[in-house]
């Protein structure tokens, strides 16, 4: 919801368009986000909170720049955002399961934080679920009303995003910003696909 409110995707477009001159197919540019995140997470393993952030804030620009080339060079298509839209899946776990490993089973806020890194995973797939299961039964027929009126309060770019705060504030002001993000994003995150779930039922034929 943020994102679309605060960001001008042509605009972005326009300025990422020049890593077209690469050359390199836009699903090439999508497994290189992957990769980044890959090391995002064995780096956050290892405890090293700043090297884990600036790998998963590459592996964020990256994945920026292979829907600005698709669009650029014409080379949009369905298989590729389907590619797209998996892998950025498997970047979010990593980032979340990455953040469990650096916090170790010590932290917590009221229960430990395996159970909010839990809930948080479960908000994430469900938020997703729901658009997509409202799409695939049937409910929602208009792809204007999926595409548009089904955001909700924390979508996946405003989860990333949240989630970046709080390891800057740990890099800052100590763990507990960070643990603090994470239980924010993890309640936000299941209120959006109840959320989502009732804009299905509303907007349901």
């Amino acid at each position: 919801m943020l994102k679309s409110i605060l960001v001008d995707g042509k605009k972005i477009d326009r300025k990422l368009a020049v890593f077209a001159r690469l050359r390199l197919h836009p699903n090439v540019l999508s497994m290189m986000a992957l990769v980044l995140a890959v090391l995002g997470f064995v780096f956050l393993w290892g405890h090293h909170l700043l090297l884990g952030f600036l790998f998963f804030l590459s592996s964020g620009f990256m994945d920026m720049v292979d829907g600005a080339v698709a669009r650029a060079t014409g080379q949009v298509s369905t298989k590729g955002a389907f590619l797209d839209g998996v892998l950025d899946r498997y970047v979010e776990a990593l980032l979340i399961l990455g953040l469990m490993a650096y916090l170790g089973p010590d932290a917590r806020f009221l229960v430990p934080i395996d159970f909010w890194i839990a809930l948080l995973i479960f908000g994430a797939v469900m938020t997703t679920f729901v658009r997509a299961y409202a799409d695939h039964r049937g409910l929602v027929t208009d792809q204007t009303v999926l595409s548009t009126k089904m955001g909700g309060f924390l979508e996946r770019a405003e989860r990333l995003i949240l989630l970046y705060l709080g390891m800057l504030g740990a890099l800052a002001f100590g763990d507990a910003w960070l643990v603090g993000c994470i239980v924010l994003a993890a309640v936000l995150s299941n209120l959006t696909a109840i959320q989502r779930t009732m804009l299905a039922i509303r907007y349901g034929k």
